[in-house]
């Protein structure tokens, strides 16, 4: 009995990606979903050499950084469980988004 050949992450659905790191390069936001526990800091990268913000998408939401250089960082630890969506106010095509569990 022979096995496939194909890759075993051939065709697998997207998953949320856990950990706590994330890079804002060719003008998006990578992983879009991130996974994480209460407690955790996020830390964002912009690894472009536009400039990029990680704002709440909607008000009073608790990510507000600066414009981001190139190498520049922006950290956040998420003390409360949910679903915070945020985006690049620069450029607002830009989305994604961290779940807190």
């Amino acid at each position: 009995m022979s096995m496939p050949t194909s890759p075993s992450s051939a065709g697998a659905p997207a998953v949320p990606v856990t950990g706590n790191v994330v890079a804002i390069k060719n003008f998006a936001f990578s992983p879009a979903t991130l996974k994480v526990k209460v407690g955790t800091t996020v830390t964002w990268t912009n690894q472009d050499a536009d400039a990029h913000t990680v704002t709440s998408a909607g008000p009073g939401g608790p990510l507000h950084s600066a414009a981001l250089a190139t190498h520049a960082t922006y950290s956040y630890t998420f003390t409360k469980p949910g679903t915070y969506a945020y985006l690049c106010t620069i450029h607002p095509f830009m989305t994604a988004t961290v779940e807190v569990a």
